[in-house]
């Protein structure tokens, strides 16, 4: 561990909670100092206790009765609807919080993209995992093909791998997934489509994007997605590309697949590492941040928030 890492309340404990519990248990730039639930006989709750970590019940409410030193940063692991009442109690408490849901309000990071942004805004979105997954591929098109009329990212992951708190918010999820491809690549014709599959054995999570653009070239499209993927690789390594193709010039195909590190479930469940794998790189970097800087740059509001 190192000797000041940054403290850590985890708001939340199921399938993406638990997970991120696992890595950061195991980040020596993280102390997690309290998880907060809803219910001490759920499992994520015992695995906690199980990994030494203090446990309540209270939810947010408990969260914001804590002596306020006891943590400085907040992951917000429970769903769309809820955060947005958390974020206005953490925001009156001056807590950073990175918030795993589809809410939506906070700025939107993603870590290949604008990681640096984390440290100047108190609300960081991660937007979703399909999010997370297309995000990076497609801004790295768009920054060098002209003229994209369309973007669709259809997002497949396995019904074991979504909790509750997932399926409740499937709305909230095509949403902000479509803002987010919005916001980053400045298509304005965007579709986000989710396949929850029953598949047995797992399907693994994947994503496939759908692009359409007047003359592409073909050799200089492969080349922007294997740069982009090269970068992703480096925080997700499981992130491998399966298909990358153009079409009579203009439609371009690309899916990729995420294979989880299999911390909390198996690695078909990528979705749950490309959102945990995102949070946890955004948070050490605020980490070692604050080690090098006395006095770390403000927070400020962005205009999601």
């Amino acid at each position: 561990m190192n000797s000041n890492p940054v403290k850590i309340a985890l708001l939340g404990i199921g399938l993406i909670g638990a997970d991120l519990l696992i890595k950061i248990h195991r980040s020596k730039w993280m102390q997690c100092t309290l998880v907060a639930g809803r219910n001490r006989e759920a499992v994520g709750m015992q695995r906690a206790a199980s990994l030494g970590y203090p446990i309540t019940d209270g939810g947010i409410d408990a969260l914001v009765e804590q002596p306020q030193e006891l943590y400085d940063l907040v992951f917000d692991a429970t769903d769309a609807i809820s955060h947005i009442r958390h974020w206005q109690l953490l925001q009156t408490l001056g807590k950073k919080v990175i918030d795993l849901t589809p809410s939506g309000i906070g700025h939107m990071v993603v870590p290949s993209i604008n990681a640096e942004d984390s440290m100047a805004h108190a609300n960081i979105n991660l937007v979703s995992c399909g999010g997370q997954a297309a995000i990076p591929v497609l801004t790295a098109l768009s920054h060098h093909v002209p003229g994209i009329r369309y973007i669709e990212a259809v997002t497949t992951a396995s019904s074991l791998s979504i909790g509750r708190s997932t399926r409740l918010n499937l709305d909230e999820y095509i949403q902000t997934t479509e803002c987010g491809i919005r916001v980053f690549t400045g298509v304005q014709a965007v579709k986000a489509l989710v396949n929850i599959s029953p598949a047995r054995p797992p399907a693994n999570f994947r994503v496939a994007m759908s692009m359409l653009a007047p003359g592409v070239d073909p050799e200089a499209i492969n080349a922007i997605v294997h740069r982009a993927i090269e970068v992703l690789r480096s925080y997700i390594p499981g992130y491998r590309l399966l298909t990358c193709a153009v079409l009579n010039k203009e439609r371009v195909f690309v899916t990729v697949e995420i294979q989880g590190r299999g911390d909390l479930l198996p690695t078909y469940a990528g979705n749950l590492d490309i959102m945990n794998a995102a949070a946890v790189t955004i948070a050490e970097q605020y980490a070692i941040a604050r080690l090098r800087c006395s006095n770390p740059p403000a927070l400020q509001k962005s205009i999601y928030e």
